[in-house]
């Protein structure tokens, strides 16, 4: 299991990182950002921090939402959207959250990317018509913001939606042929391109309960064939979470974690969002958490579906 200290080092950076209005800095001495924010919530929670932290930085995300429910990156820039699906799952079980829940999750399934007619598919080597959602508003969908769409919604009960199964037709159709996920291109001028660990691990957690094993065998493989050499944070975590999603996590997943915050004495402190996607991977390769970590969720579940 992740070792009682570095779940210490974890809580007392993060808690480090707190400012006194309730956010969180992107890194040590840093400035508020919402998806670091967001993620260091999503963490303290997974660590059994203190509540009354927790509930200090969710109110600092209401405080940010737009009229329309939407999380922005910047208020100077409120087609940066993409934080919308993190915050929802930062808001997960907070009765104080609820209502600016509900409006994020409404934002969600009312917004999509720009999407083309299937023949563009013949360039691009994807179904360009299948909607999940983009980085920012007005560009096409791609795989990560799509899986943090349909990791949100299914958290809050949406499993089921139209608007998550398709999402999911997007993410599986984006996968390459001999096994994981890029960005979100599979060929250009009929050359398949090549994965990457990090798109990989994303995509395995948003499947994780809505599609077979054998749908995702080939780039399980793929992941176990990359863990071992991983040496960054946001690849490492993302991984570890991709497999322990499937119940495929690597024995020696906290010395993978050990070694990369040994890294930060080389490379300097890690940002607020990878240190949170480092200590997640770590915590979900622990046997006896994995998917139950509500962040990993089970996709089946029964929930509200909103037409």
């Amino acid at each position: 299991m992740l070792s009682s200290a570095l779940r210490r080092i974890a809580k007392e950076e993060l808690s480090h990182r707190v400012l006194s209005d309730g956010g969180v800095a992107d890194r040590p001495q840093g400035k508020f950002r919402i998806d670091a924010t967001a993620w260091a919530i999503i963490t303290l929670s997974a660590l059994n921090e203190s509540p009354a932290l927790i509930d200090r930085c969710r109110a600092r995300l209401r405080s940010e939402q737009g009229d329309d429910g939407r999380i922005w990156v910047s208020r100077d820039n409120p087609d940066t959207f993409w934080p919308t699906a993190l915050t929802v799952l930062a808001w997960q079980d907070s009765s104080a959250c609820m209502d600016a829940q509900k409006r994020a999750v409404k934002f969600l399934l009312d917004t999509t990317g720009v999407h083309y007619s299937s023949r563009f598919s013949e360039v691009a080597g994807h179904d360009p018509g299948l909607k999940g959602w983009p980085w920012v508003a007005n560009t096409h969908s791609w795989v990560e913001p799509t899986v943090l769409g349909v990791m949100a919604l299914t958290a809050a009960g949406y499993g089921r939606h139209e608007r998550v199964q398709e999402a999911l037709r997007m993410i599986e159709d984006r996968q390459l042929p001999h096994g994981g996920w890029n960005y979100g291109n599979t060929f250009v001028f009929g050359r398949e391109l090549r994965p990457m660990p990090e798109s990989t691990g994303t995509a395995l957690t948003g499947l994780a309960g809505h599609v077979d094993a054998g749908m995702v065998a080939r780039s399980l493989d793929y992941l176990q064939g990359e863990i071992n050499s991983m040496r960054t944070p946001v690849s490492l975590g993302w991984g570890l979470l991709g497999l322990a999603a499937w119940g495929q996590s690597p024995t020696n997943g906290l010395m993978l974690v050990e070694r990369c915050l040994a890294n930060q004495s080389r490379y300097g402190e890690y940002d607020t969002s990878s240190f949170c996607l480092l200590v997640l991977g770590g915590l979900a390769a622990e046997p006896e958490r994995g998917r139950q970590l509500w962040f990993v969720p089970d996709a089946h579940q029964s929930g509200p579906v909103v037409q």
